[in-house]
């Protein structure tokens, strides 16, 4: 049995992998945000470590046999979270997130102190990379910066309370903005432009190796063998690559999770932050990938959830599977600024086109249009960096809705294809990846494609509709910036 732990944004999700590469069981928990200022958000380290720890707690309640049969362990996570502990070891403050925007202006300070950045990292500076937040935090917070020790990554201090080691995987190290994504090594000239050196960073090792062995406390708790190795892992996005097969050069799928992401493997670092696409290390040696990134995929559906105080599915239950045209109303999905294309952290959403006669399901329809009209913009950025994508398979929680993916086929005019386990690609990633350190198995026997549940293909009789609705959605973002 194999085990994969995602620790996301919006919970941590555990996996139980059995030989034959079967999902046996899963599990999670949910965490917490916090925004205590604007453009500011934030997490309790310790809160991702109580999850990890209660959601394989509760695997091991259900499924004791399965769990005691554990060889290894992979972890997937959130990627860029600053996670800064002192030399105890112990968080020196809430972790700075993802989609957390403050450190606008230390992007701009950063790209001034380093030329070579856009050449040694292959990515902008953007506030929700790890490097600007530290800079933001010697600037605001010189006490706290002064006391760091070491800079972790979400699930590398997950691992670390759970092993006792401080390492981290190629692909999320790549999100940094210290990594060298061409050699895959730190790069001391980056880190020297944020004050740090190699002292700082933990131990390096591809997504399929291993990293560290778990502590006798949690293979006791589990009642697992002594020598339960965990794997290197890997970013979310990586990880949820294993979890497809995407591993040969030109695999794509498109994640609508808490964040959305158009993802293609390559067989070389292919850079091209001009466009805002990200150029990372893939998680197995010799590939990496591109990623055009959107901040506020399902997360714009619960925040609609939220604020109209109605369960998602509820929301979207009267729309059916299909509709047969665009919303009249058009929604720009930038709840927490946006990368691809326009890397900026003070973009906001925004309904426009409201009438009196205006009706819930009309703007449930925009919000899911809005996030097919950004994936559409995030394809447009990868196939210029790199190459037409004809075809995605689709994963993370909007995965779930039939009709999302029938509008993202319409919108970006190629086959999308819902997946077996879509809605934990991140964690059964991890669990192959934990695999693959425990028996050295060859990636490709392990790495195989899920079963494809329904494929959804752009109807003729909605093209030009669709393409016109884009092409007044693009026009909204230049026209509403300077009030952002």
């Amino acid at each position: 049995m194999y085990l994969g732990l995602d620790i996301g944004t919006s919970g941590v999700k555990a996996v139980l992998v059995s030989e034959a590469g079967a999902v046996v069981a899963t599990a999670s928990r949910e965490l917490a945000l916090s925004h205590p200022a604007p453009l500011w958000s934030e997490q309790d380290p310790d809160a991702w470590v109580e999850a990890a720890i209660g959601a394989v707690d509760d695997l091991a309640a259900t499924h004791p046999r399965d769990v005691a049969g554990v060889r290894g362990i992979g972890l997937s996570g959130q990627m860029h979270g600053a996670t800064l502990l002192g030399s105890d070891g112990r968080p020196l403050r809430p972790a700075i997130l993802w989609n957390d925007g403050r450190s606008h202006a230390e992007c701009i300070e950063l790209e001034c102190r380093c030329p070579s950045l856009h050449a040694i990292a292959g990515n902008l500076a953007m506030p929700g990379f790890t490097a600007p937040k530290l800079l933001w935090v010697a600037h605001h917070e010189p006490g706290i910066f002064e006391r760091v020790a070491k800079v972790l990554l979400p699930k590398a201090y997950v691992r670390y309370r759970l092993t006792g080691e401080m390492v981290e995987d190629m692909s999320d190290a790549a999100g940094t903005l210290w990594l060298d994504v061409g050699r895959r090594s730190w790069s001391a000239e980056l880190l020297h432009a944020t004050g740090l050196d190699l002292h700082h960073m933990p131990r390096l090792v591809e997504g399929s190796e291993v990293s560290s062995v778990l502590s006798g406390e949690f293979t006791q708790r589990w009642g697992m063998a002594k020598d339960v190795v965990v794997a290197g892992g890997a970013g979310d996005n990586a990880a949820s690559a294993i979890g497809l097969g995407a591993i040969a050069s030109g695999d794509a799928f498109l994640s609508l999770g808490t964040s959305g992401v158009v993802f293609r493997v390559t067989d070389r670092f292919a850079p091209a932050p001009a466009s805002a696409v990200h150029a990372f290390c893939h998680a197995l040696p010799g590939l990496w990938h591109q990623m055009g990134v959107m901040l506020s995929a399902a997360a714009s559906l619960a925040w609609l959830s939220g604020v109209m105080e109605t369960p998602a599915a509820a929301l979207l239950a009267p729309l059916g599977e299909r509709v047969d045209g665009p919303s009249p109303i058009k929604f720009l999905p930038y709840l927490d600024g946006e990368r691809t294309p326009h890397n900026d952290a003070a973009a906001s959403g925004a309904f426009v086109g409201l009438r009196a006669a205006t009706g819930r399901s009309q703007m449930v329809q925009a919000v899911l249009e809005g996030v097919a009209f950004a994936a559409r913009d995030n394809l447009a950025a990868l196939s210029a960096a790199g190459g037409a994508i004809t075809e995605v398979d689709l994963v993370g929680g909007g995965s779930r809705s039939p009709l999302w993916a029938q509008i993202c086929a319409d919108v970006l005019g190629i086959a999308v294809h819902r997946v077996e386990e879509g809605e934990v690609g991140a964690a059964l990633g991890a669990a192959r990846l934990g695999r693959l350190a425990a028996t050295g198995e060859a990636p490709a026997q392990i790495c195989t494609r899920p079963r494809r549940l329904a494929s959804f293909v752009p109807r003729a009789s909605a093209a030009s509709a669709y393409d016109e609705a884009y092409r007044r959605w693009r026009a909204l973002y230049p026209a509403l910036k300077e009030s952002f």
